[in-house]
């Protein structure tokens, strides 16, 4: 201290801090309002800015009034140095944690903007928030005095250690950076794998894919094996999709009659139910002579995955009743049984009256 403390240096430094205290309250302030109009956008980006800002720009109010005052204060050269110090890293931590947030928020943001689902994939965040703090505590270090390059060195080496002892971790980590990157699949994607594993897509995060079936409930897959196995991505290229439902009608039947009301009843089902797609163009295609009927195909248009179920529902319902109504008869499967008499001086099962071989037609679900 170069000279006594006096009454005009405790009210000087008094004044700094209050002005400090103000400007935070005012800068949050100024961030709430701003904070209003980022709700009114569709950009989220400005939401993530101006909520990490609230939390960093008060602290730096505040931190410049302290500085203002230490400044003002009598004090020694080697306080004022620690009194500085010490606020640069407060405002270095405030800082990186700021803008950890906001670089993880910007990250989520354009994820989820490019894949229009609700689930996010926490890879790239919890990656880019590691990597965010990493650099601002090798800052603080270097602020502190304390010279980095043997920490560097010293993570260089065990990093090595750390790899062999955890290949299996650092391979779903990989090969979950390179799912996401080679856009294979994203969260809201609905997936089949050949070992019998369907659902939406939840996540994808550092060791593993969560996924949910339709049941509601949670599988959870490595990475590794994710990208080593076969799979069907029923959201890839696009999510709409085509579910093909066979029909079949007896031989008696019109064929042009029977294309023209199921084309209705398509039509009426892809205008009327949730999730399917009413753009879609009828399309019916007759394939087989049957033993008992002539079967075809019909082509319904489906907005995603788990639609189609609810779209065969309909579907079957309306077709059933309004073939009822126009008398299309939908037959039941038959089989042609040949009978012949057995036994000695024709004493059998068979009557003898049914001498012979005789060609009985059998309803299947009867018999």
């Amino acid at each position: 201290m170069n000279r006594d403390l006096t009454a005009q240096d405790m009210i000087i430094a008094g004044v700094w801090v209050a002005v400090g205290l103000a400007a935070g309250v005012l800068a949050r302030m100024l961030l709430r309002w701003l904070g209003k109009h980022a709700d009114r956008t569709s950009w989220r980006g400005d939401d993530v800015i101006v909520d990490s800002l609230r939390a960093l720009v008060p602290i730096a109010a505040l931190a410049g009034g302290v500085a203002a005052a230490a400044a003002a204060l009598p004090l020694t050269s080697r306080v004022n140095h620690n009194v500085n110090q010490i606020l640069t890293v407060l405002l270095i931590l405030a800082s990186t944690i700021t803008a950890a947030r906001i670089v993880t928020g910007l990250v989520r943001a354009v994820t989820q903007s490019r894949q229009g689902v609700a689930g996010s994939a926490t890879i790239f965040v919890n990656i880019t928030r590691v990597v965010v703090l990493a650099i601002g505590i090798l800052i603080v270090l270097q602020t502190l005095g304390i010279s980095i390059a043997p920490l560097l060195t010293a993570l260089g080496v065990g990093g090595l250690a750390v790899a062999l002892a955890l290949q299996d971790t650092l391979a779903n980590l990989f090969a979950g950076i390179h799912i996401l990157a080679s856009k294979t699949i994203q969260p809201g994607d609905y997936i089949r794998l050949t070992s019998g594993e369907e659902g939406y897509v939840v996540d994808i995060n550092w060791r593993n894919t969560v996924v949910r079936n339709l049941s509601n409930n949670l599988v959870i897959i490595p990475n590794a094996q994710l990208s080593s196995t076969n799979m069907t991505n029923y959201s890839r290229p696009e999510q709409e999709m085509t579910l093909t439902v066979q029909v079949g009608v007896g031989y008696d039947s019109d064929l042009e009659h029977v294309e023209r009301v199921t084309s209705e009843v398509v039509i009426e089902v892809m205008t009327e139910v949730e999730g399917a797609m009413p753009e879609h163009e009828p399309a019916i295609r007759f394939h087989t002579f049957g033993d008992s009927r002539i079967s075809f195909t019909v082509i319904l248009g489906v907005g995603e995955f788990s639609d189609q179920y609810r779209i065969k529902h309909e579907f079957i319902k309306r077709l059933h009743t309004r073939y009822r109504v126009e008398g299309i008869r939908i037959p039941s499967p038959a089989r042609t049984i040949a009978l012949q008499n057995g036994g000695p001086n024709g004493s059998g099962v068979i009557p003898p009256q049914w001498d012979g071989v005789t060609t009985i037609s059998v309803d299947a679900q009867k018999a």
